[in-house]
């Protein structure tokens, strides 16, 4: 069941001023103005952060929401709305959860580390869940503002919470273990992650420790804590090695049986084992932890080794893809609750590509609510995210269909039930949401809906596009606006989906190359401002009927233009004007602005919405002398426009290299490119919080032993210095992989190993040189990730990272990752 507090109660746990006008019950925790599923029962929490979240208060006020809790009132009278006044919005928001989490006498397990937290919270939810009822946080919601809202899920139903904590500067542990509580410590794995928020490994690691302070027991690896023993003598230690054998299990003898790995361990002086359906390196210490676990909180051998030899692989993203019959799906078909569900759905109200949205679910299983009150929560929220199509799996569905008031519903007992009638639902043009769990096997739907590709795959992440664009709005100075350049198919990252996600996460203007592409963002649901960079004349209907606005660079495409909005009738169309200081490729020159301000002056059929030019070397240090110049000449020349207009207009001239090296040249926008996918070369990779947005992976087709000297490929090129082996994979230049590549220029990474080319490439096709690496055909073949970058093979054949994006063919699947 639900927790309800009173708004009056609230007030005084939070100690905040303000009047309160109507008593409200409050069930829900509001961070974010556009997920709002219960407006009558939510709390908004008007939070800080790269957007101040008392600009969304009418937003809210707007979608129903009466109950606030704020740093300061807005100006907007509000008279039935109830204000919360508080020093520290966030700070409010945690001290409440923490509140909440002290009226439940129930174990909770804390977890930690640098990786694995998430894996580690779900296999443990797994191995647990068949006589413990368990709340956790969803997905990965484990920071200071995810904590308090995972917490706020729990219930008298309860009897064991599993959260995580993560970190990445001191004191916010402090916080957090304020709100778990917990009675269980667990640590994962300690790496490299976040040290950049610490003065060394050893602070961060001692401010992770702080989430266990009042533990009445902590499970770590032995090798991780020697330094700090001292630490440790308050509370009881459960402790692993694979080195020591001075702990609680000594796990001394590792190795694979038939594609699994087994593990002998000591506990309690007895011999016990464990077979793990995984052989990855990081798979197998997440199980050593969790196995650890088990055994610390009273399971025996027999049971712990039986349920992790039956783990489930965790997929904790959605996945995006391209389906049959120009359809869109979301696959998240490993993983089922309550509030999983309310983030996939906000995921798919952020797809605006079909007009049509469909979800399909399965029964949901172990949410802590009894049936009746679960489908009820299910079926609300199912009509506040405006799904069009229910397709519901399960027999409890089917018992609860009368709940499910939408315009098409289907009810089918199991999964091969809805497979058999599939092709009678006629899905088409419409996006759909797969959501399952596990045991319903809705993989089969996946594949069934998913159109057939090439195995050659690039995905996108589209959480690592949002933190990289975080990245720079840090940067802004206060009200600065940003253009995201989505030309060239997003650098070839994807049209609408990563549009679409720029929409949703209020970026101010997006810019595409030609006409086409602006119509094609149309057609898909995007109705941010688009400026056209390169406008035909020939296209200037499309461009006008689809609100698309163009840039304006020289005499004769203004004429152009203002012919066309005379004959159309058409007055103060939204245009954008080029002023060349030093690109020398298109725009207005600074002896040509005088005459451009006389034919503005007397203008009506356009109105200007912005000026602006390119830096041609922001990020090079040697080039800074001709950057300011240019500079310069753009300074002028907006001058004189604005003189001549009457009216101020936006200025921009800065890019991605700009907006960190040039921060006084960021005006009232800036453009944002391909910062946007993880590059920049103004910003120093070890200082930098970048991350690549975009892997490139393909497969062995074959592998087969090639005798020195043997030659391999066309023109007879390549060749192998030694007896060895050779692997072909599965692309070729025709996805992008250019011919420069072959013969030794290139390298892939091939189960961890980077690996040389041998011989040329060819068109669909080319050969690594595998003889050092254990392989087998179908093993997964990485081109570009985090571990090896564009930039890396932007050097290897002498170009730049853009021409390396770009040149990803269409036939290369595209797959969107969502967190």
């Amino acid at each position: 069941m639900q927790h309800s507090y009173a708004i009056s109660d609230i007030k005084q746990v939070i100690n905040a001023g303000g009047n309160i006008v109507d008593d409200t019950i409050i069930n829900t925790l509001l961070t974010d103005s556009r997920r709002i599923n219960n407006p009558a029962g939510s709390l908004f929490f008007a939070l800080d952060g790269r957007r101040d979240g008392h600009e969304f208060i009418a937003d809210a006020y707007t979608a129903g929401v009466r109950n606030f809790v704020v740093n300061h009132r807005p100006d907007t009278i509000m008279p039935d709305a109830n204000f919360l006044v508080v020093a520290d919005v966030l700070a409010a928001l945690q001290a409440l959860a923490a509140h909440h989490r002290k009226q439940f006498n129930l174990d909770v397990i804390g977890i930690t580390g640098s990786n694995g937290k998430t894996i580690v919270k779900e296999w443990l939810y797994q191995l647990m869940s068949p006589e413990k009822s368990i709340v956790r946080n969803p997905k990965s919601y484990n920071s200071q503002i995810g904590v308090p809202v995972s917490v706020w899920q729990v219930n008298e139903t309860h009897n064991l919470g599993i959260f995580e904590a993560g970190i990445s500067t001191t004191g916010e542990m402090d916080k957090l273990e304020a709100v778990i509580q917990p009675t269980i410590g667990v640590l994962t794995h300690i790496g490299t992650a976040h040290d950049e928020g610490f003065e060394s490994p050893e602070e961060k690691l001692s401010e992770k420790l702080k989430l266990f302070k009042n533990c009445k027991q902590l499970i770590y690896n032995y090798e991780a804590l020697i330094d700090h023993k001292d630490e440790l003598k308050t509370r009881e230690c459960f402790s692993w090695s694979r080195k020591f054998n001075q702990v609680d299990l000594y796990v001394f003898s590792e190795t694979t049986i038939s594609g699994k790995y087994y593990m002998r361990a000591m506990y309690k002086e007895k011999e016990i084992e464990c077979l793990l359906p995984y052989r990855d390196e990081a798979s197998v210490e997440n199980a050593i932890v969790c196995w650890a676990t088990m055994l610390a909180m009273g399971y025996s051998p027999v049971d712990a080794d039986d349920r992790i030899e039956r783990l489930a692989a965790v997929s904790m993203r959605l996945e995006l893809k391209h389906g049959i019959n120009d359809c869109s799906i979301i696959d998240d078909s490993y993983n089922s609750d309550i509030q999983s569900l309310e983030i996939a759905l906000n995921f798919l109200n952020q797809q605006n590509q079909h007009q049509k949205k469909t979800l399909i679910l399965s029964d949901i299983y172990q949410s802590g609510l009894q049936r009746d009150a679960l489908y009820k929560q299910v079926a609300q929220l199912v009509t506040t995210k405006h799904v069009d199509r229910f397709i519901g799996v399960g027999t409890s569905l089917q018992e609860y269909a009368s709940l499910f008031n939408l315009p098409q519903t289907h009810f089918y007992a199991d999964t091969a039930a809805l497979l058999k009638e599939l092709g009678k639902l006629h899905l088409q043009e419409e996006t759909i949401l797969i959501k399952g769990s596990r045991s319903f096997e809705f993989e089969k739907i996946s594949r069934a809906l998913v159109q057939k590709a090439h195995e050659t795959v690039l995905e996108i992440n589209l959480n690592t596009l949002l933190s990289n664009l975080n990245f720079y709005k840090g940067r802004l100075k206060p009200g600065v606006k940003i253009m995201a350049m989505v030309k060239a198919f997003s650098y070839g990252s994807g049209t609408f989906e990563v549009a679409n996600m720029l929409q949703y996460n209020k970026v101010d203007y997006l810019a595409v190359a030609y006409t086409d592409e602006g119509v094609e963002l149309r057609e898909n649901g995007i109705t941010m401002p688009i400026m056209v960079l390169n406008p035909e004349p020939e296209s200037y209907d499309k461009l006008v009927v689809n609100k698309l606005e163009p840039a304006i660079y020289s005499f004769s495409l203004f004429d152009e233009f203002v012919k066309f909005a005379q004959g159309e009738d058409i007055i103060n169309y939204p245009v954008h004007i080029k002023i060349d200081s030093g690109m020398h490729r298109v725009g207005f020159e600074a002896f040509e602005v005088e005459t451009l301000c006389d034919l503005l002056e007397i203008n009506q059929y356009i109105r200007v919405q912005s000026v602006y030019s390119h830096l041609v070397a922001s990020d090079a240090e040697q080039h800074d002398m001709f950057t300011m110049q240019q500079i310069k000449i753009f300074e002028t020349a907006y001058k004189q426009i604005e003189d001549a207009l009457g009216y101020t207009v936006i200025k921009h001239i800065s890019n991605t290299s700009g907006i960190t090296r040039w921060p006084n040249a960021q005006y009232d926008m800036v453009r944002l490119g391909i910062g946007l996918y993880g590059v920049d070369a103004a910003v120093p990779r070890e200082e930098s919080g970048l991350q690549p947005v975009a892997t490139l992976k393909t497969t062995i087709s074959q592998v087969k032993k090639v005798a020195a000297n043997e030659t391999i490929s066309y023109n007879r090129n390549g060749s192998l210095k030694t007896d060895g082996k050779i692997a072909t994979v599965r692309i070729g230049y025709a996805d992008g992989y250019l011919r420069a590549f072959g013969n030794g220029v290139g390298r892939m990474l091939v189960n961890g190993t980077l690996v040389p080319t041998v011989g040329n490439i060819t068109m669909d096709m080319c050969m690594l040189d595998v003889s050092n690496v254990e392989v087998k055909e179908g093993d997964e073949v990485i081109v570009f990730n985090e571990q090896q970058r564009i930039e890396e093979l932007a050097l290897q054949i002498g170009t730049i990272p853009y021409e390396i994006l770009t040149n990803i063919s269409q036939r290369v699947k595209r797959v969107y990752f969502y967190e």
